[in-house]
């Protein structure tokens, strides 16, 4: 039902490792990499819908010709458009030539051996094509060029900003990109430096020593000196104009990293079964990349896992598993299946156990797996229902009786269905809402009115604005005699600064009802209380801050703000008795045991900048928003 909620993007790479006149002979065509790269990146499109771009790296031109390429588009058909930018370049080349793998690495751009893609949402507000990746650092030394985009968003920019201004650099941009960008170029070109100054004590000459440098090249010098002091959740991918390649995961195990490799190629993903669909691949095939691991991938074609930094924490983000990444992941799928079938207890509870007056249904298509898991703890009750209804008869069953007994079964249907996308030109407020009231449609003689209980599962409730404007409204017009809205995610009460689209308190429904029942309790004190002690843990180190934002929600049950939200979600003129109903903590980490990154939903930041930029948020509620109310 959150429509706005977005991860920052996705990342899709591939090294090709022979010849492109191996790819011409072995699989028809020398655009393998680029045709592969295209895929990923169709692959990936529900991460990234604002931007995307790509570049490829030449190895071995001669000097006087290009041998870095990059195309970046913006808007939801950028991969298309870029794709057929690139095209465009072969479309007058003959057939003869254009099947020519020689003569395409000699004339033709794209056609390289290593190829990178992104998919850009944007989690800062900033728009506009100088913002979409990948970046690019240019130098006449090919060693020195990087190109480099990623997964990734880092709540230190300032602190790192300063370290750079320090050593002498003035930043043009002030962006968590730009910023790593020059950072790591700079890094490099001290590592190139390095090689120069024993290329020249070996008395090499000319291109040895551009040949010296490019051999000996140590990305992961590079990745240890610019990566220590990062604080973020991040999966960084990079190429040089000479040839290197690399992908690194943050220590934290934040953001997710799969690759790929075999003797012909390798290839990177933010997803796992994108590089399984896309090279015909088994589970197994697929390795994570670890926790402070980098990917490395020499110019000539060693490839390796480096450590980079020691891991930090075991964090990996649980709201992936249940909201961002792909549903046909085997884990994911099954976790998802989890989620679902743990909330049936909650959800019978809710409805009174009537089983036979209860249709069950999911709003949006991310939700159907957890809809799929939450029928199939319906069946189970059911089942055993039947069995204890069975054996407490005392006496032998008409067949009457056995058809009304075993012929009760679990009541599914599709109730919503989306129909538009509100126009943006559509300003006025009251004309807005009353679009945004029409985004869906429901399935009318499905229920018996107000004889049918409704149940709807969604994946997540975040700012409850789509609930509120539409779905109540329109789940009101089946006249069930209760709505239960059911989330497979516990309540999200926290800010991400790692990736994902939620950076302020006010937007959460669950943070606005805890907000009113202290209001609605006269306990403002707290409120002030917890602006007080955010300010005085800004003074401390931020190592040594706790998150005193949990404190707003410590007077309260989970029940006790759950009927608060309807009361504030409840649209104007709906009765219908409605009831919400979350995944609780202990099933979150029953169902994902393996991704234990949870702040979303506790408080417990991984890193000390996500807990320093919380209570920065609540500052910036407070002073922004909480005092003109």
């Amino acid at each position: 039902m959150e429509k706005e909620i977005h991860e920052d993007c996705g990342v899709a790479m591939i090294r090709l490792l022979k010849p492109l006149d191996y790819f011409q002979k072995k699989y028809g065509t020398w655009m393998f990499g680029l045709n592969k790269l295209y895929l990923m990146m169709e692959k990936q499109h529900n991460r990234g819908q604002e931007g995307a771009g790509i570049s490829c790296v030449k190895l071995d031109t001669a000097p006087g010709n290009e041998y870095m390429f990059r195309e970046r588009a913006e808007g939801s058909n950028a991969i298309t458009e870029i794709f057929g930018t690139v095209n465009r370049h072969f479309k007058d080349v003959p057939a003869e030539q254009l099947s020519d793998a020689q003569y395409a690495k000699t004339f033709l751009p794209f056609a390289g051996e290593l190829y990178m893609g992104h998919l850009r949402y944007s989690t800062t507000g900033k728009s506009g094509l100088s913002y979409v990746h990948p970046f690019l650092r240019r130098n006449n030394w090919k060693a020195k060029n990087l190109c480099l985009c990623g997964n990734f968003n880092m709540t230190n920019v300032d602190e790192i900003f300063r370290q750079i201004v320090a050593q002498g650099q003035c930043p043009r941009i002030y962006s968590d990109t730009y910023i790593l960008l020059e950072l790591m170029g700079h890094r490099l070109d001290r590592e190139v430096e390095r090689n120069y100054t024993a290329a020249k004590a070996m008395e090499l000459q000319g291109l040895d020593i551009t040949r010296y440098i490019e051999d000996h090249v140590k990305i992961s010098n590079v990745l240890k000196t610019s990566m220590q002091d990062f604080d973020g959740g991040y999966h960084i991918c990079g190429q040089t104009g000479s040839g290197e390649m690399f992908a690194m995961r943050d220590p934290w195990g934040i953001r997710p990293a799969f690759y790929y490799c075999n003797e012909d190629f390798i290839a990177v993903a933010s997803e796992r079964p994108v590089l399984q669909t896309t090279f015909d691949l088994e589970v197994e095939d697929v390795q994570e990349l670890q926790p402070g691991c980098a990917l490395i991938v020499k110019k000539n074609g060693e490839t390796g896992v480096e450590r980079i930094l020691d891991q930090r924490g075991d964090s990996a983000c649980s709201f992936e598993r249940i909201y961002f990444s792909r549903g046909s992941d085997r884990d994911i799928y099954h976790e998802r299946l989890k989620l679902g079938e743990q909330l049936a207890e909650p959800v019978l509870k809710a409805v009174d156990y009537d089983t036979r007056h209860t249709v069950l249904s999911f709003i949006p298509n991310t939700a159907e797996v957890a809809f799929y898991g939450l029928t199939h703890g319906f069946r189970k009750y059911l089942h055993h229902k039947k069995i204890n209804t069975l054996v407490n008869l005392g006496h032998q069953a008409s067949e009457q009786e056995l058809q009304d007994i075993l012929g009760e079964a679990v009541r599914t249907e599709k109730v919503a269905w989306k129909d538009i996308k509100l126009r943006t030109f559509i300003t006025e407020g009251n004309s807005r809402n009353d679009l945004a009231s029409h985004v869906y449609d429901v399935t009318y003689g499905i229920l018996e009115p107000n004889v049918d209980n409704l149940v709807i599962i969604d994946d997540s409730i975040v700012r409850g604005t789509t609930l509120k404007e539409s779905i109540l409204r329109i789940l009101d017009r089946l006249h069930p005699k209760k709505i239960v809205v059911v989330s497979s995610a516990p309540q999200i009460r926290y800010p991400d600064y790692y990736g994902i689209d939620m950076a302020r308190l006010e937007e959460f429904c669950v943070f606005r009802a805890a907000i009113q029942l202290l209001k609605d309790r006269h306990m403002e004190d707290l409120i002030d209380q917890t602006y007080a002690n955010c300010l005085a843990e800004e003074k401390k180190a931020k190592g040594k801050m706790r998150n005193v934002v949990r404190d707003i929600y410590e007077p309260f049950s989970v029940d006790e703000i759950n009927r608060k939200i309807v009361e504030m979600l409840r649209p104007e003129g709906v009765s219908t008795p409605i009831e919400i109903v979350f995944q609780s903590l202990e099933g979150l980490h029953e169902a994902i045991p393996d991704h234990k990154g949870d702040w979303y939903f506790t408080g417990h930041y991984p890193t000390p900048g996500g807990t320093k930029l919380c209570n920065q948020a609540f500052i910036n509620y407070y002073e922004k928003v909480y005092k003109k109310l």
